[in-house]
């Protein structure tokens, strides 16, 4: 039997066979957003993807209008870069102070992932917190690293700039427009499923933190004892996930907890809802659990973009959706703060569990 390290080894209940029915009849929602030229069918949209938001959390979207041949040229980019040599990969490696670059330490709920990243601020530079003391308004700097080799990756200002050639700049700086623009159409419609103006969370992104990720599942000896994530919320507002058709994403359900395949759709991007979209709406959208699966022989790819508030926003359930029957869940906190304290604890295992949404919950 191969040997895997033990930090990569997940709790008996959270493997990957844990409460898992292969082969079901259901599965998460797929919306062709070119319905949405239709004026007649705008409305069933909008209500398809509240419901999906609801009971899901997860829905995947075709016809999104990221360009398909950008996003290959992009995957290929990405496959040159987890294919260099580790003393380069290292190079540009992030840590506590950076945190962002490359990493092949992530760790998720204190468990250790079988994959390797590489992660880009949409900004550069970007700005932070400078610690997770409330108490400290203090700021710094972040820069995005770059590999430097082969001679020909190029330094290019726009998100996810590793290009290896000037074919491939474009096709990046194109995606990465591509992405923000659909990340922003699907907050308006998420908007308007809950019976608000489209451009009700506009204003909180004015200095967005948002950023850009490549990852790398490589074949795993023991996939029955690893997971290439854990099961984790995502932090964010949403994400748009472009996954390969190796597959191995899946998905909590909201009404049980049993986990679902997410079935990879030709050219579809995966959209999930994260915390600060379950505490705007005072629980009615779902941040669901997801983790990804490993196998013994093929590798996975995945590029995910996260769309993350300013700063310094107030995270709190909105005004219009409370109300003396229905008050607020969560107490507000800073969207900063809460960043940098969860992002440290992905660098290494610690005594505690991070810090987690649930813990701004209100006790009632």
């Amino acid at each position: 039997m191969e040997y895997l390290d033990p930090t990569f080894i997940q709790a008996p209940e959270h493997r990957s066979d844990s409460n898992f029915i292969p082969y079901q009849p259901e599965e998460i929602p797929v919306i062709d957003l070119s319905r949405l030229d239709d004026p007649e069918d705008i409305q069933n949209v909008i209500s398809e993807i509240g419901d999906a938001c609801e009971k899901w959390g997860f829905f995947q979207v075709i016809n999104h209008g990221v360009p398909c041949d950008t996003r290959k040229r992009v995957e290929e980019t990405v496959k040159t870069f987890f294919d260099l040599p580790m003393e380069e990969k290292i190079k540009v490696k992030r840590d506590e102070v950076n945190p962002v670059g490359y990493h092949d330490g992530e760790h998720t709920k204190n468990v250790r992932d079988w994959k390797e990243v590489f992660d880009v601020y949409f900004k550069d530079p970007m700005v932070i917190p400078s610690s997770t003391d409330p108490d400290d308004e203090g700021l710094r700097v972040v820069y995005n690293k770059w590999p430097q080799f082969p001679s020909d990756f190029r330094h290019v200002n726009a998100i996810f700039q590793i290009c290896i050639s000037a074919y491939d700049r474009e096709a990046c700086e194109e995606y990465a427009r591509q992405a923000e623009k659909l990340a922003f159409k699907l907050l308006e419609l998420i908007s308007l499923s809950l019976g608000l103006p489209k451009e009700r969370f506009h204003d909180y992104f004015k200095e967005q933190m948002s950023f850009f990720r490549i990852n790398r599942y490589p074949p795993c000896p023991r996939p029955d004892l690893a997971l290439g994530v854990g099961h984790h919320k995502d932090a964010d507002v949403i994400s748009l996930l472009a996954q390969d058709e190796v597959g191995g994403l899946q998905v909590s359900r909201r009404s049980d907890g049993v986990w679902f395949p997410i079935r990879p759709v030709p050219d579809a991007l995966v959209i999930n809802m994260g915390n600060c979209m379950e505490v705007w709406t005072n629980d009615k959208y779902w941040s669901a659990e997801h983790r990804v699966v490993v196998n013994t022989t093929r590798e996975r790819y995945s590029i995910p973009f996260f769309l993350m508030p300013s700063h310094d926003v107030e995270v709190k359930p909105l005004e219009e959706l409370v109300s003396p029957e229905n008050p607020p869940r969560y107490k507000g906190y800073k969207w900063g703060k809460f960043y940098v304290s969860r992002n440290r604890s992905d660098f290494k295992k610690l005594e505690i569990q991070n810090i987690q949404i649930d813990d701004f919950k209100v006790v009632t």
